[in-house]
């Protein structure tokens, strides 16, 4: 199955160059607790991401002003991206290997597409776990059936 396929399109986002307090304002309007920060040109890209946490112990910790502290001084560069046609195992791994639950997904040209949340992945695991378990508890129901109905 394709990341494009089960990511959410709707990506909360935010420029590197805007405040640490639009930040915060964005994240609360929106119930979330990270933003992909972008570098907007016709496209926009991900070049970062920014938690909660990130500005609680990169801003306010320090006592710096979130009015005039831009993104780009407390987000996390070098994000991990995984591109829509890619696979999950490819974005478990990325996920593992940088630490992070969630990733930016992108197109082939590299622009944001979507978020894929490692909840997201849970949700899809435990769904396809359920119909397995159905399939194993049906089995011996059929069984039976099928050998009473050849006596």
């Amino acid at each position: 199955m394709a990341i494009g396929e089960i990511c959410s399109g709707d990506v909360v986002f935010v420029a590197r160059n805007e405040s640490c307090a639009q930040a915060a304002r964005l994240m609360r309007e929106h119930h979330v607790g990270s933003l992909v920060v972008v570098q907007q040109n016709e496209r926009r890209v991900p070049v970062g991401m920014l938690t909660d946490r990130d500005l609680a112990v990169g801003v306010m910790a320090l006592g710096l002003d979130p009015e005039k502290t831009m993104v780009e001084a407390a987000m996390r560069p070098d994000v991990a991206v995984v591109r829509e046609d890619e696979g999950i195992g490819r974005a478990i791994a990325l996920m593992r290997n940088g630490g992070v639950r969630r990733l930016p997904v992108v197109d082939e040209t590299g622009a944001l597409v979507g978020i894929l949340a490692a909840d997201d992945l849970i949700e899809l695991f435990a769904d396809e776990m359920s119909g397995l378990a159905a399939m194993l508890a049906k089995s011996p129901r059929r069984e039976r059936a099928e050998r009473q109905a050849v006596v």
